[in-house]
């Protein structure tokens, strides 16, 4: 390829000019801010995932959304050919690129492409996708005006979640061995196998195979509908905020439920009845229901990821493979849920920093590994050795029925995972899955343990990076002093830690504490946000003492 694509894509960037006053930054979401300030960045993203394509020689995947941000909001991220978040090195480039003047634009395009020795020649091709925001479908003209300006070969999904474009792209790059490259191989793929994992049960059998599913007024919301068409009756769903009334993620979905710890706008709690809330692009799912003393209970992401490791681990077990499965959370756990998993389940259990990225890779280095974010963001993924362990005992005519019947049902059970991401609709129907082989009801999946109280709180500093961490983001370096003055704390409440991170966005420090009472973590969050706006530069009033 000859240099005339500089001018073309120079001509076409003249038409998304950058706002002169905006800084960008590419964080584990990608970018994300309000809508009207994304013409450029999505642009520029455009050019990025065109030449990530040349590198890689593979498809690559844009993502436009802003997940559980307000409707106002938008945001992009680039998917790496596997399905996995774009690579860390490749993050810097893109907020170069996103923060480069208009007129220093080629410059910075000029730098990767030199820096990373790619080939302009070789073809290129991209996946696009965006969620239902009405900001969306311009954001995403935007995004294909740049890869038309380099000659590039592109097709526009539409509207997807954004788990299905992480999908689609590893379908596409492993020629389908993954699964078909279409919405339909998508819904095909899972229904196929959640049906063959449902089990013949007793007539005492606990288990409904029935679900409230709280669409966020997202894109989750259409899915949900499509999928049930492919169920054929195996799992009834009844979709509430469905984006028909009310806005996306505005007092409904898995943030806010998980928050606010009580049931989305929209829904009526009511005793025996099951319900789930996907965020609003449809990548995050918590799980609650009315208990029997009339309370709200919450199923997070610490529940999700112990029901199915404790699960997973049981059918390994019983072939007698040699797999090692592992567990991984981040600072973020129910301290329940870790101790759990490591005594009672006897699964070993790993630390990350906030972050999927940084799960997913942890996860890696197991045969079998459960990664999930307290939110309910999180997946499992299968090494190539695990894959052919349990096809092979699959296959096995020497084991018995009752073995070989075992490695089945994992077979199965990796086509429902969706392996690329967390996916709220692929761990909706393997939580369902679970829960009918278990034959248990809500109440019987939350009475595996019992969370401690816990408190999230925030404070407003000068700069967020006066705050440093280490140990997976669990114990402070900096400012000095921070770390001894939470230690001091923590020492004072029973069953109690806490832990302070800057926030990945804003000029906020982020502060979580739990503890054996409720008023103890309230009080212990409290002390250590005063400590951190006294030490780390707080902006504005302390922290006021909780009510």
């Amino acid at each position: 390829m000859d240099s005339s694509w500089k001018k073309s894509v120079c001509q076409a960037a003249a038409q998304h000019q950058k706002h002169k006053d905006e800084t960008y930054t590419y964080g584990t979401a990608g970018f994300r801010t309000k809508a009207d300030l994304l013409d450029s960045v999505m642009f520029r993203c455009g050019v990025l995932a065109v030449l990530r394509s040349k590198k890689t020689k593979s498809a690559i995947g844009v993502m436009i959304t802003a997940s559980h941000n307000p409707q106002c909001d938008n945001g992009v991220k680039i998917v790496e050919p596997m399905g996995e978040m774009l690579i860390q090195d490749w993050e810097a480039y893109a907020t170069k690129l996103a923060n480069a003047s208009n007129e220093g634009f080629q410059d910075v395009v000029d730098e990767i492409v030199n820096a990373c020795n790619i080939d302009m020649s070789v073809s290129a091709r991209v996946i696009v996708a965006r969620d239902t925001r009405p900001s969306s479908p311009k954001l995403a003209s935007a995004v294909v005006d740049a890869i038309r300006s380099l000659n590039a070969d592109y097709t526009d999904y539409g509207i997807l979640t954004t788990p299905q474009l992480h999908y689609l792209v590893r379908c596409v790059n492993t020629n389908g061995e993954y699964g078909q490259a279409t919405e339909e191989g998508y819904y095909k793929k899972l229904s196929k196998a959640f049906a063959q994992l449902k089990l013949e049960t007793s007539g005492d059998n606990a288990y409904v195979p029935e679900i409230n599913v709280d669409g966020a007024n997202g894109v989750g919301a259409l899915k949900v509908l499509q999928l049930q068409e492919e169920l054929k009756g195996a799992l009834d769903m009844t979709v509430f905020n469905d984006g028909s009334v009310g806005k996306l993620n505005e007092q409904c979905g898995a943030d806010y439920v998980k928050v606010q710890q009580k049931a989305p706008a929209g829904v009526k709690l009511e005793e025996g009845n099951k319900f789930c809330s996907f965020d609003g692009d449809a990548d995050r799912i918590v799980y609650f229901f009315k208990a029997q003393d009339g309370n709200f209970r919450l199923m997070d992401g610490d529940k999700i990821a112990t029901l199915i490791a404790g699960y997973l681990k049981e059918l390994i077990a019983s072939i007698g493979l040699n797999l090692q499965l592992g567990l991984v959370q981040t600072a973020y756990a129910n301290g329940s849920s870790t101790l759990y998993a490591s005594n009672e389940m006897k699964v070993p259990v790993a630390c990350a920093k906030t972050g999927v990225k940084h799960l997913h890779h942890k996860a890696c280095e197991f045969d079998i590994g459960v990664y999930f974010e307290a939110n309910g963001h999180g997946t499992v993924i299968f090494s190539k050795n695990a894959t052919n362990v349990i096809k092979t005992a699959s296959e096995d005519t020497s084991l018995t029925e009752d073995k070989k019947q075992a490695a089945v049902r994992l077979m199965n059970i990796m086509d429902l995972i969706n392996q690329t991401v967390g996916d709220a609709i692929s761990d909706m129907l393997l939580v369902e899955a679970i829960l009918q082989a278990r034959q248990w009801s809500l109440e019987n999946w939350n009475s595996a343990y019992k969370d401690l109280p816990n408190r999230q709180l925030k404070v407003k500093v000068k700069d967020r990076t006066a705050i440093q961490t280490t140990d997976a983001e669990r114990q402070a370096t900096a400012p000095s002093g921070l770390q001894t003055a939470i230690n001091q704390l923590v020492s004072k409440y029973n069953k109690s830690r806490s832990f302070v991170r800057p926030s990945g966005t804003e000029d906020v420090v982020r502060v979580y504490a739990e503890a054996d009472t409720q008023t103890s973590a309230d009080l212990l969050a409290y002390d250590v946000a005063v400590k951190v706006h006294e030490l780390a530069g707080g902006v504005g009033d302390p922290p006021s003492p909780p009510s």
